[in-house]
């Protein structure tokens, strides 16, 4: 377990099992055990072994109340995992709608990409995400972004055989839909 500054501290078994459990409690969503520990001190920025920070695996895992608490006690929404993925990227390849909004209330940044370039709306368009779409475009997602291999918005729907999304993406540059 390590804080978002990348120390390493040397911790005794204790210690480990008590980050654990609090990993734990966010992983099950126990956002009413969660927010007195935040409450007195407890860092909102730890990282497990892979780098996933307790608010990753509230938004993973679809838990709004404990990533609102988290974030409440100054999670930061722009910590990547070990992968590069941030909270965001997350919450839109899960689909959850409340989730992405949440983050975005938060100051997540709407053009979040991964390690390959894809952006939150990239992700929103591959899985056929219609209202994230949406909501990313309305906080001020580039509709005409590229990923690390030149692919655009429109591309990646395609790609992945989203058909709704790529017909939302289609009308919105003016383009006929294919069917």
């Amino acid at each position: 377990m390590t804080d978002n500054a990348g120390q390493k501290p040397e911790l005794d078994g204790e210690t480990l099992e008590y980050i654990q459990a609090v990993f734990d409690l966010v992983r099950l969503g126990d956002a009413a055990r969660l927010a007195p520990l935040l409450d007195r001190g407890l860092p909102p920025n730890l990282l497990n072994q892979r780098g996933d920070s307790l608010l990753m695996l509230a938004c993973y895992h679809g838990h709004l109340q404990a990533a609102r608490e988290l974030l409440k006690h100054g999670a930061d929404p722009e910590l990547r995992n070990d992968q590069g993925q941030t909270p965001l990227l997350g919450a839109v390849f899960k689909g959850n709608l409340p989730m992405v909004r949440l983050l975005l209330d938060y100051g997540a940044d709407v053009e979040s990409a991964g390690p390959d370039g894809r952006t939150a709306l990239m992700m929103a368009a591959m899985f056929n995400r219609t209202e994230v779409v949406e909501l990313l475009l309305e906080r001020g997602a580039d509709l005409h972004a590229r990923d690390a291999r030149g692919l655009s918005v429109l591309d990646s729907a395609r790609t992945m055989g989203a058909p709704d999304t790529a017909a939302q993406v289609e009308t919105l540059l003016g383009q006929t839909p294919e069917r």
